[in-house]
């Protein structure tokens, strides 16, 4: 199993100096990848914990990448109904080519009213919007020809695309994730709070001909160690490929001690 963290892009934290160098103080202590989220337009009163300052996501993978060599880079997840699908796709592959294809993208259909009222869209086309950015990857991804709009144009960088999970829960994440033959990534507290929906992503791969795709978990560890040992066995039993744990700290220091305490936890498992 693959150990991710995540790292704030948010708030008095999200600064170049605390991003650039928790990430490779990450990259140092051997995670594979790191993760950070999406929001564009926060109201005033749900600004707690944020202040409503959320660096984009894309733009701060890219700069992620561009300060690291090894570990991963990751969204979870990516808000598809915001973005217009084709220029997405281009900053998609434009990271993973350029970061040698350590690009992870989580892939979600939002939630947040106000975010879809500030951006002039109908929450309730949410799930057709996310198909259709999703099919739009595909076809990019898929072909060095592609057609939007009745026009032919070439897709270029085209590197191999960059592994998809979808956000959200089951069964509606479950069926989106097979139909495009995607993975999934869950929120969970403890390996007990997935293992009937893993079960049924199995069972709707089956029935579907397909196989299940791979699944990143985020969660947290607990802190006494046999209580993390236990979690950590518990996930790799019900086949997750990648633990993406949450990290909570204030400043830079505090991040990089969360960090050794999680990487001390770990080794026990």
């Amino acid at each position: 199993m693959k150990f991710g963290v995540t790292i704030r892009n948010m708030g008095v934290q999200s600064t170049p100096d605390i991003l650039q160098r928790g990430t490779q103080y990450a990259e140092s202590l051997g995670f594979e990848s790191i993760w950070i989220t999406d929001h564009i337009a926060i109201p005033p009163d749900d600004a707690e914990g944020s202040g409503g300052r959320y660096t984009d996501p894309l733009t701060t993978l890219a700069y992620l990448a561009g300060c690291t060599t090894k570990i991963n880079v990751g969204v979870g997840v990516l808000i598809l109904p915001y973005r217009p699908a084709l220029p997405t796709a281009k900053q998609i592959a434009t990271i993973q080519e350029l970061s040698d294809g350590r690009l992870l993208l989580g892939a979600g259909v939002g939630w947040m009213d106000a975010e879809f009222r500030a951006l002039g869209l109908d929450r309730h086309q949410r799930g057709k919007l996310t198909d259709a950015t999703l099919a739009t990857f595909a076809d990019c991804f898929d072909n060095h020809v592609v057609e939007q709009n009745g026009q032919d144009f070439i897709f270029s960088p085209r590197p191999v695309a960059p592994p998809i999970y979808i956000g959200g829960s089951a069964p509606h994440a479950l069926k989106r994730a097979i139909r495009y033959g995607h993975g999934w990534m869950p929120m969970t507290r403890h390996p007990e709070g997935i293992r009937e929906a893993m079960d049924m992503f199995t069972k709707m791969a089956s029935e579907a001909g397909a196989r299940r795709g791979p699944v990143t978990a985020m969660s947290g560890l607990p802190e006494d160690k046999s209580e993390a040992e236990a979690a950590l066995a518990g996930y790799e039993a019900l086949g997750v490929e990648r633990l993406v744990l949450s990290v909570r700290y204030d400043t830079l220091d505090e991040y990089k001690q969360r960090l050794e305490s999680l990487g001390e936890r770990l080794a026990t498992g």
